[in-house]
């Protein structure tokens, strides 16, 4: 038996090597001990201590987090800053209205005057970070219950991060690594005063829309451009008209030199959750149950609101960002499922698990410690599933683009309570009110009746039909006995008595709220559905998840170790979550199936190829056509046309949106924005021969801005290299 488990070692380790050839994602303060020699290998020119230093400026002083979930980078010293187009949409849609429409026909300011202020966006620099495993954990024993480790680990959390900032502006985040086997600080320093400067045409920087979304070959121009201000002392504030473009350590030159098949790339951004240690009833769960049914959900959803769309041109602005939301999950999880079942990933995972579960039962010690492990995610997956399913139902329902007019109702549950306290906070009342009213304006702004009236019907009837009956919440007992059944009635009724479908009625409401107006909330229809999903999830739904997700969590916790344990020769990465990390791979084709091989490469000549003035995705604006009829490219031209994407063999997912894909000399070469639709499953596990990162090449970045924007002024201040 000994004998048996040993070659499945060998031969599980044997393809895990294999493997992982481009797979990771590094953290930057590590490269020099486990990485930096295979990056020279493969043909980078820097070092380490180039690209991460807390003693001099380097590669790390130019990437930002752009706003809360996106990756951005600085490409000249007076605050330039460029990120995807997707990234900076929600800002773009924020300044449109029909009369100014930037999504349709792109905005350029033309000098920094006409830049436009954007409330709440933000962009953060790491300025340093710090291994602080031995101090979060001091205290802990593996005698303590996991109340009291958490306990424990939260007081040090704090005082760590509390030293760490102290008598400074700057914010610190402490996240665990490796299932919260490792710990790491993060010192950072976020600005407030960041302007749009341009932004190409949704038909250049959407260009392919969603039936091009996670695809390769790509032609999208995804990029958008933004400057970050400073006070006089270079220094972080809010927005005033004396605030000046900040001046940053460090800014990456543009290249135009390109890129060609085996070229070294290295990607350095955010990227934001993987699972790649999972065991296999975690594949099982999401590919079986969980990612049909949100796939099904939203492909009810997207129909919808593309009907509504493709009627009028208002409710199409209106409604771009959440559709596209929606649909780039959607995209992702019938890819995911996909990829999953290529690489028949699942019997991977269960051969690994054999070997280690026989690698375990060997050693009377380890025995102890780790081999009840598989048996008892197996149990606590078969309970799980169902939890996490409507919960991730009722989070489609209210949260993720589904009842826009319960999501609103639901907003004044908070205000509702302020009054109901025995000591009234007036000050939190008036200022809960000043919110509400804003978020009213912009709900507004981008809200359309019938589209949601739809909407809501829709959603109730597919929970009911795909969510088991323990979990449907008492409105539907409203729907059997008042209406009979009837969900269309009921919603015609909601629509019809709710105060929350009027902007001047719901102004009304804020500013008179009272006492007496909680009664008329708590009797409002739209008010009466939200809550009714909001005590299930509270009473049955909420509870139970946390359990098991505190369960997961420590069952992964020693999973994970006794991984690291089993491949003690092995170099591990940890899941990605949003801390900032390095992937580096190379330009590289792949056969996405069988007879069908693609290029590295896309050029302005496929876009040409792709216009089609009947549909919205590809109606190719008629200047660039026209510089493409005139061969007018500039010194962007390679063999008669512009580069415009390329692929790689980098390590990317969430949270790299925007970030800057750089060469062997660390100059800018791309801007990171998309997976290959064939390897989206990289989240869950890496394949080498498909997963490749899609790069806005920076070449077509340069054309857009000179030659289609007239905007040149701005590659005046970038360090543009020859």
């Amino acid at each position: 038996m000994y004998k048996k488990a040993l070659f499945l070692v060998i031969a599980i380790s044997l393809f895990l090597t294999k493997a992982r050839a481009d797979e990771g994602m590094w953290i930057p303060m590590l490269l020099k001990k486990y990485n930096i020699e295979e990056m020279q290998r493969l043909g980078f020119k820097l070092t380490a201590e180039d690209i991460y230093s807390v003693n001099r400026a380097c590669l790390k002083d130019a990437v930002v987090i752009f706003g809360r979930g996106c990756t951005g980078e600085l490409i000249s010293d007076q605050g330039l800053v460029i990120t995807n187009h997707h990234c900076g949409y929600g800002q773009i849609q924020y300044h449109s209205s029909v009369k100014h429409d930037y999504l349709t026909n792109g905005f350029w300011a033309m000098s920094q005057e006409e830049e436009l202020v954007n409330p709440g966006l933000t962009v953060t620099f790491l300025k340093r970070m710090e291994d602080v495993t031995t101090q979060v954990l001091e205290g802990v024993t593996d005698q303590m219950s996991l109340k009291e480790r958490d306990s424990v680990i939260v007081k040090n959390m704090t005082a760590i991060k509390k030293a760490a900032i102290k008598d400074t502006h700057y914010k610190a985040v402490l996240k665990p690594f490796f299932h919260n086997n490792q710990y790491f600080l993060f010192v950072n320093e976020v600005f407030k005063d960041v302007r749009l400067v341009g932004a190409p045409p949704s038909a250049i920087g959407k260009f392919g829309g969603d039936t091009d979304n996670w695809m390769w070959p790509r032609h999208t121009g995804d990029f958008s451009l933004f400057r970050i201000y400073a006070d006089k002392e270079n220094q972080p504030a809010e927005y005033s008209k004396d605030n000046v473009p900040y001046k940053p350590a460090m800014h990456f030159p543009v290249s135009l030199k390109g890129v060609k098949e085996g070229d070294f790339t290295m990607v350095f951004g955010y990227p934001g959750s993987t699972y790649e240690y999972v065991p296999s009833y975690h594949l099982e769960m999401l590919t079986e149950t969980i990612n049909p049914k949100l796939i099904d959900v939203r492909t009810e959803k997207l129909r919808i609101m593309n009907r509504y769309q493709e009627a009028d041109a208002k409710v199409r602005i209106q409604y771009a960002a959440k559709n596209a939301r929606v649909s780039n999950s959607w995209k992702r999880w019938i890819g995911e499922n996909k990829g999953l079942a290529k690489l028949n990933a699942i019997n991977k995972k269960k051969a690994f698990e054999q070997s280690f579960q026989q690698w375990v039962e060997v050693n009377n010690d380890l025995n102890k410690k780790y081999g009840d492990l598989l048996a008892d995610y197996k149990k606590l997956y078969q309970e799980y599933t169902t939890y996490r399913l409507a919960g991730d139902y009722t989070s489609e329902l209210i949260y993720r683009n589904g009842i826009e007019i319960a999501k609103l109702a639901g907003s004044f549950d908070a205000l509702a309570e302020l009054y109901k306290a025995e000591t009234k906070d007036e000050k939190a009342i008036a200022k809960l009110k000043e919110t509400l009213s804003k978020a009213a304006k912009l709900y507004f702004k981008d809200y359309h009746l019938p589209l949601d009236k739809e909407m809501t019907a829709m959603l109730l009837d597919r929970y009911r039909q795909n969510v088991p009956a323990d979990f449907h919440p008492n409105i539907y007992q409203t729907i059997d006995k008042k209406y009979k059944g009837n969900t269309e009635k009921y919603v015609d009724a909601v629509f019809k008595k709710s105060n929350f479908i009027n902007q001047q009625q719901l102004e009304a409401l804020i500013n008179n709220f009272n006492e007496k107006q909680i009664k008329i909330l708590e009797k409002d229809p739209a008010f009466l559905l939200f809550m009714s999903f909001k005590e299930l999830y509270k009473t049955t739904i909420y509870k139970q998840l946390k359990s098991f997700n505190q369960q997961l969590a420590e069952l992964n916790r020693l999973y994970m170790a006794a991984q690291m344990k089993f491949e003690k020769d092995k170099v591990f990465y940890p899941d990605a979550n949003f801390t900032l990390r390095v992937s580096y791979g190379q330009v590289k084709g792949y056969k996405a199936r069988d007879g069908v091989f693609y290029d590295n490469v896309t050029t302005l000549e496929g876009i040409i190829e792709k216009d089609n003035p009947d549909i919205y995705d590809y109606r190719v604006p008629e200047k660039l056509k026209e510089l493409y009829k005139k061969k007018d490219f500039g010194r962007y031209e390679v063999n008669g046309s512009v580069p415009v994407c390329f692929v790689a063999t980098n390590h990317t997912t969430g949270g790299n949106s925007g970030s800057p894909v750089l060469n062997a000399e660390g100059h800018l070469i791309g801007v990171n924005f998309d997976r290959a639709w064939e390897g989206v499953m990289s989240d869950l596990m890496y394949n080498p021969e498909q997963c490749r990162n899609i790069s806005l090449d920076i070449r077509y970045v340069l054309f857009l801005i000179d030659k289609f924007a007239g905007a040149g002024y701005l590659l005046d201040e970038m360090t543009v290299v020859e």
